[in-house]
């Protein structure tokens, strides 16, 4: 098209998008992209959408994702991506393409030059194009912040802090111990002595798969700081294979007391807090 024409459809078009305006946000606020989410009001974000459209075809900028224009309308376009991720599995994700059809409609109604009306068209074509890049842009934003989140809550669930006994805590370590873990594994005990007031720690690895020099320096900077903050450390469930392995690669717990099984660093804390399990002779004797 020449500028002249190019010109002349982009006037007439932003002429457009004003006068019909309650028409096209009535049209649009129908449209499945709106109506079949829930939350939001369409009519709301039809108006913001189209304000957006409006001026980035006034101002020549229908091709840019990163306009002023569609910074506008990012949040109406970020409710959208936000209502799509939290949505059931396999729903459909919004689509504002689908917008483009009644516009252009509307538009080729106007009775207008046929340079004019082609020209005019191709802008709006453009205009809802981008505005689609830049919702997949939201999209994928969203879906990374989601991802994020999902993982850092597994990585908490992963790690419990559990209440023996008054003042013993047990943080059971299960699986591959990375340093993301380690950090978060460390945090939460720490945090579970200072409000318990615990008097010993107990450190389970009988379900860590493997201990390399890096897991051990992560259980030894665990046992120094809960030391630190006034707590005994033991660890446990070190298995004959993870004992060798460490034999051979030269790792040393120092002073940190070290137990074959859960059960026995319990009796060990509770021997270190001053208590003892007794069989019960009363019992013994019933079942004589």
């Amino acid at each position: 098209m020449t500028a002249g024409t190019g010109d002349q459809a982009r006037e007439r078009l932003t002429e457009f998008l004003e006068h019909n305006r309650e028409e096209i946000e009535r049209v649009w606020s129908a449209a499945p992209v709106f109506a079949a989410r829930r939350g939001g009001d369409p009519g709301e974000e039809s108006a913001e959408l189209l304000a957006g459209i409006r001026q980035v075809i006034a101002t020549g900028a229908e091709e840019d994702p990163s306009a002023e224009a569609f910074s506008a309308v990012r949040s109406v376009l970020g409710s959208m991506a936000e209502r799509s991720a939290g949505g059931p599995s396999g729903s459909t994700r919004p689509d504002v393409t689908e917008l483009k059809g009644p516009l252009l409609r509307l538009w080729n109604e106007q009775g207008l030059d046929a340079g004019v009306a082609q020209s005019g068209a191709l802008i709006l074509n453009n205009a809802l194009n981008t505005l689609r890049i830049a919702l997949l842009e939201i999209e994928l934003s969203v879906n990374a912040d989601t991802i994020m989140n999902q993982q850092a809550q597994l990585t908490e669930l992963s790690t419990p802090v559990i209440k023996l006994w008054d003042g013993i805590l047990a943080i059971p370590l299960i699986g591959t111990l990375d340093s993301t873990r380690g950090q978060v594994a460390t945090e939460s005990l720490l945090e579970a002595i200072v409000k318990q007031q615990a008097q010993v720690a107990i450190l389970d690895i009988t379900g860590v798969t493997a201990v390399d020099t890096l897991v051990a320096q992560h259980l030894l900077k665990t046992a120094v700081a809960a030391r630190l903050m006034g707590a005994e450390c033991i660890i446990s469930g070190i298995r004959p294979q993870i004992a060798q392995t460490m034999v051979q690669l030269g790792i040393d717990l120092g002073e940190v007391a070290t137990r074959a099984t859960l059960a026995d660093a319990f009796a060990q804390a509770l021997r270190t807090i001053g208590m003892s399990i007794t069989p019960d002779d009363s019992r013994a004797g019933n079942r004589r």
